[in-house]
């Protein structure tokens, strides 16, 4: 079987202040945790494909990429373009009737999330522009209908870091992790409901509570640490502070630290680790991460 392989070994770089990014020597780039990750994929087609996949790991002040590599089998041309606000990767293919595999492959120096408990939230004529669109009503994201909900639970909570911990461990103690109970359609409204979700509506929650108090949010994904098989794709949420973006995990099921971001947005909608356009189905998903050191 014929397969594409493109070599995407690149040297570290480093983001000193979003949106912008600069290339850094490797011997810049500051000590951390390696993680090796090896991400394979596989589909049946009913017929012609196009593909959207979001797998490769993000280049940011606390995630260095050292090498990586994209294999597709059988062999179709593929294209890898990156989203010019956030910097994340995408590869776009189309591929005929049969088999189909992706395969991504990558070692990331991962550094430890900053201590943030003194941070303090960021009035809103402070907030810098490129994160007001983080405080806007989304798709899975209603913070407008549940702002009243919101400022019942939280909104004499102390300002600051210890009021988006407070959002986390509510969403902890007060909705089930329970796979299957939700689908791909599913709003924080459902969720809160429903009173079940997985990952990634325990963190559309985390987003929709922040921003009914103008505390700008967003989604974060990747591949992380499990103690439990199967491997599998992780999303949390982040809240803009004064320190900047801090990292929360309602769901408490992996380290903050070993988390290796493949994208950030508004919500899961812009950042699936693929969108399909034709009849296929998945016959295998193993998104494999272990720390190296």
């Amino acid at each position: 079987m014929s397969t594409t392989a493109l070599d995407l070994s690149l040297p570290c770089t480093a983001e000193p202040a979003e949106p912008h990014l600069h290339t850094a020597n490797a011997t810049d780039t500051p000590q951390g945790r390696r993680f090796d990750i090896d991400c394979e994929l596989a589909y049946d087609l009913g017929g012609d494909c196009e593909f959207l996949f979001q797998l490769h790991a993000m280049t940011t002040p606390r995630q260095h990429l050292i090498s990586e590599s994209f294999e597709v089998s059988p062999a179709v041309p593929t294209h890898i373009f990156e989203d010019p606000i956030e910097h994340h990767r995408f590869v776009r293919l189309r591929a005929g009737s049969g088999p189909l595999s992706v395969r991504y492959r990558a070692q990331v120096r991962r550094l430890p999330e900053p201590d943030a408990r003194e941070a303090t939230e960021v009035p809103l004529a402070q907030l810098p522009d490129h994160v007001l669109h983080n405080l806007f009503a989304t798709r899975y994201c209603e913070s407008d209908e549940l702002s009243r909900f919101a400022q019942k639970l939280f909104g004499q909570v102390p300002m600051g870091y210890g009021r988006v911990l407070a959002i986390s461990d509510w969403i902890h103690d007060n909705i089930d992790y329970q796979i299957g109970s939700t689908n791909a359609t599913s709003t924080s409204r459902d969720v809160l409901l429903q009173r079940a979700g997985v990952c990634r509506d325990f963190a559309h929650l985390g987003i929709t509570f922040c921003r009914a108090l103008n505390i700008p949010a967003r989604l974060a994904v990747g591949y992380a640490t499990f103690d439990d098989p199967p491997p599998d794709f992780h999303a949390v949420f982040e809240a803009w502070l004064s320190c900047g973006w801090v990292a929360f995990d309602p769901t408490k099921m992996s380290p903050l630290d070993e988390l290796v971001r493949t994208g950030v947005a508004r919500d899961a909608k812009d950042v699936a680790f693929a969108t399909i356009f034709g009849p296929a189905m998945m016959t295998r998903m193993n998104p494999c991460i272990s720390a190296l050191d």
